[in-house]
């Protein structure tokens, strides 16, 4: 079983920053995939970056360019660093993790997730 817990979410002005930071519990977090969703008002959950198990990275074309993921297994951590914030990216944002197979960009592939954070930017 691994539990995840968000941080780092807020108000913040389009334009602006912010850091979304996940703990992971468990011994083997290096060994498992993890990725960042989001789920805005009405719509569906959707992929934003992943590292593989390999610790291949991944992201949106929606945010390429704007978000940087990260993680530093000696803290059993992983990083959303978010730049230029537009009103679109505000969302709940997830922390999800998984032990094997490929598909990084979908949800459902996913076991594990994270109680969620707000991110709300405005214009």
């Amino acid at each position: 079983q691994v539990q995840l817990v968000e941080s780092g979410g807020g108000l913040v002005q389009a334009g602006g920053s912010l850091r979304l930071s996940c703990v992971a519990s468990g011994r083997t977090f290096s060994t498992y995939a993890m990725g960042w969703f989001r789920q805005a008002p009405g719509k569906e959950r959707e992929f934003v970056a992943a590292f593989s198990r390999s610790g291949d990275s991944s992201c949106a074309d929606s945010v390429k360019g704007r978000f940087t993921i990260s993680r530093d297994n000696a803290k059993n951590s992983v990083y959303l660093q978010m730049n230029s914030l537009k009103p679109e990216d505000t969302a709940v944002y997830y922390c999800a993790s998984k032990s094997g197979g490929t598909r990084y960009s979908v949800p459902n592939s996913y076991p594990y997730w994270g109680q969620g954070t707000q991110v709300t930017v405005s214009s």
